[in-house]
C-alpha cells in the first residue's frame, strides 16, 4: 500500500483506519467500544498512523465519544467534526463543519492536506465513500461478535471495490487489514 506520508501526484489521501468486530460493527450500540481493550493500537499501525497523517475528519457522535475520555488525545492535529450543533469548548485544533461532506473535503484538499483520516463513524465514512474519498480502509478486525452494535458500512453506502494490500495476524486473534480503493 501507498506509504503514510505520500501523496499520489499532489491528491489528499482519504484513510480509514478503523477496528471492526467479526459482524461488522465498530461499536456496542451505546456508542462504547471496550470490547477493544485487550487490543493494543500500536499492533495495527495506529503510531505510523498518526505519524503520517494532516488532518483528521470525524463525525459528531465519535468526537463526543472521544472528548469523553479527558484530554484530547490528538493534541494539536487539525480536526474537522462534521456536525449541525455548536461544539462547546472545543480544543484549539478542532473546527465543526456542517453541509455536504464532499464540498467539505474539497475544502480540506485545497488546505494542501497530503494524508486525512477518516476516523468514523459510520455515516462520514458513508458520505466519504459516496463522494469518491476512500483510497485506504486500514482495520483491526477482532475475534469477536457483537450482535448489536453501530455498523462499520451504514445502509445505503455505494459500492466501492477494494484490493488487498496486507493481511497480518495480531494477538489474541485479530488481524491487521489494509485495503485500498481499486480504481
Amino acid at each position: 500500500c501507498s506509504s503514510f506520508g505520500e501523496r499520489r501526484m499532489g491528491k489528499t489521501i482519504w484513510h480509514c483506519h478503523i477496528a471492526m468486530s467479526l459482524d461488522g460493527k465498530i461499536a456496542r450500540a451505546d456508542g462504547s467500544f471496550d470490547w477493544l481493550e485487550s487490543h493494543p493500537l500500536q499492533e495495527f499501525g495506529f503510531d505510523a498512523l498518526m505519524a503520517g497523517i494532516d488532518a483528521i475528519l470525524m463525525g459528531r457522535d465519535t468526537y463526543e465519544v472521544m472528548r469523553g475520555f479527558g484530554e484530547w488525545p490528538y493534541g494539536d492535529k487539525p480536526t474537522i467534526v462534521m456536525t449541525n450543533r455548536p461544539l462547546v469548548d472545543a480544543p484549539g485544533a478542532v473546527e465543526a463543519r456542517s453541509g455536504d461532506l464532499a464540498t467539505v473535503a474539497a475544502e480540506l484538499e485545497a488546505r494542501g492536506y497530503g494524508r486525512v483520516w477518516v476516523e468514523g463513524g459510520a455515516q462520514v465514512i458513508r458520505g466519504m465513500i459516496a463522494a469518491g474519498k476512500l483510497d485506504v480502509l486500514e482495520m483491526a478486525i477482532v475475534p469477536i461478535v457483537l450482535g448489536d452494535g453501530i455498523p462499520l458500512i451504514a445502509p445505503g453506502t455505494p459500492e466501492l471495490k477494494l484490493t488487498l494490500k496486507s493481511c497480518e495476524p495480531r494477538s489474541g486473534g485479530a488481524l491487521h487489514v489494509v485495503y485500498e480503493a481499486a480504481r
